[in-house]
């Protein structure tokens, strides 16, 4: 059903425009609504606890809707987020519309996870939630810079309307190609609640959270670190930033097959390689070539990880995974807040403008450790399974291979 992923691999795109954006023009939104640069980033904070909070409540609040209309449902919502966005007077107004943007981004990944590993042949389910990913990462090559130039010529609220009409497409694109998929006769927040108390799920959350903290220790603080350490331009980031993306979109197209062949091993060889590549960005970042080649693995290897995680959480969730799987990206914003913070407290602490990244490769290796440990649960040949098609197994995952 390559339209039907396409569809949402769209929706993905307006996700990680609109997550992204507001970053790149917080000047300009600041001068809008009459705040200093430090308080309107306040919004950035306001769309991740949107999503911390939004993942597992409308998951569980349409626990029992099928599939298609309530992707339909929580599109709707994004694109009225965003609308509000454009529109808001003010700080306040402002603060909680990018709350309500950030509601639906979860419960929209995690829905469109399960429905995207249902379209296709079980050995392909990967490959297939895989594609959706790719329009996060495409957003940060095409959307994320487009959106920003589009702010910067025509006021900031022009691009929340950009994304608004992306939400419009993405919408009409999903009533027209995703089939429908009618829940299973066990549907209910119940029954997802308690796939959500499987300690492989608690663990897969927390390899999350802590693993891809590291990336995000480093990716917060990516352009300070290429002015004052390396020494490029303040017009450079934005294409290095753009060579970030590009990391990403290859991490995640080689993320499919790979999680399809051997899902734990590729989430082992993600954290592993994205550690030693964060300790060689630290030798490597005083150095323009280097640092570059470095900022792409580190990139490419991060990225690597979001679909094994993804693809875990809905094996041991069982045949109810989507409260998990929309879970999981509660867990990838509040790596974006942690890592952030901790890379933060090593500046303030004045271990240089480095140090995040050795922050960085330390979270990786915890994340790591914690992988195994789920490996290590997982041994004596028990097997997870992934419901493909309502109501029955129709795959022995690859999650302990």
């Amino acid at each position: 059903m390559p339209l039907a992923l396409l569809a949402l691999a769209v929706v993905a795109f307006g996700i990680g425009t609109t997550e992204f954006v507001t970053m790149g023009l917080l000047p300009q939104i600041a001068d809008g609504i009459d705040v200093s640069v430090p308080q309107a980033g306040n919004v950035v904070s306001a769309y991740a606890l949107g999503v911390v909070v939004g993942a597992p409540v409308l998951t569980g609040i349409g626990a029992r809707i099928p599939h298609k209309k309530l992707l339909l449902l929580l599109s709707g919502l994004f694109v009225i987020g965003n609308v509000a966005s454009a529109l808001a007077p003010d700080f306040g107004l402002l603060f909680a519309a990018r709350f309500l943007a950030g509601l639906p981004h979860g419960a929209l990944f995690g829905v469109g996870a399960v429905v995207a590993s249902r379209l296709v042949a079980p050995d392909r389910a990967a490959r297939a939630v895989s594609r959706v990913f790719l329009g996060l990462t495409v957003a940060n090559i095409v959307g994320v810079p487009a959106g920003t130039a589009l702010g910067q010529q025509l006021g900031w609220r022009a691009a929340y309307v950009a994304v608004a009409v992306i939400g419009l497409v993405a919408l009409a694109a999903l009533a027209v190609f995703v089939p429908h998929q009618p829940r299973g006769e066990q549907s209910g927040v119940r029954h997802e609640l308690r796939a959500m108390a499987n300690k492989q799920v608690v663990i897969g959350l927390a390899t999350a959270v802590v693993g891809f903290g590291g990336f995000f220790a480093v990716y917060s603080y990516l352009v300070p670190m290429l002015t004052n350490v390396t020494g490029l331009s303040d017009s450079s980031t934005t294409l290095v930033l753009a060579l970030y993306g590009v990391g990403m979109t290859l991490g995640t197209l080689l993320a499919g097959p790979l999680t399809d062949r051997a899902l734990r091993p590729t989430l082992y060889a993600g954290l592993a390689l994205m550690s030693a590549a964060l300790v060689a960005f630290y030798f490597a970042v005083h150095s323009t070539v280097p640092a570059l080649v470095t900022i792409t693995v580190i990139g490419a290897m991060g990225a690597l990880i979001t679909t094994p995680v993804q693809m875990l959480l809905m094996a041991k969730a069982k045949d109810a995974p989507t409260m998990a799987a929309a879970s999981n990206h509660s867990a990838f914003n509040l790596a974006n807040a942690g890592g952030a913070w901790l890379g933060g407290l090593a500046i303030s602490a004045g271990w240089g403008w480095a140090s995040p990244v050795l922050v960085g490769a330390a979270l990786g290796v915890a994340g790591l450790g914690l992988a195994f440990m789920g490996g290590f649960l997982d041994r004596g040949g028990r097997h997870s399974e992934v419901i493909t098609s309502s109501g029955a197994p129709a795959e022995q995952v690859t999650a302990d291979r």
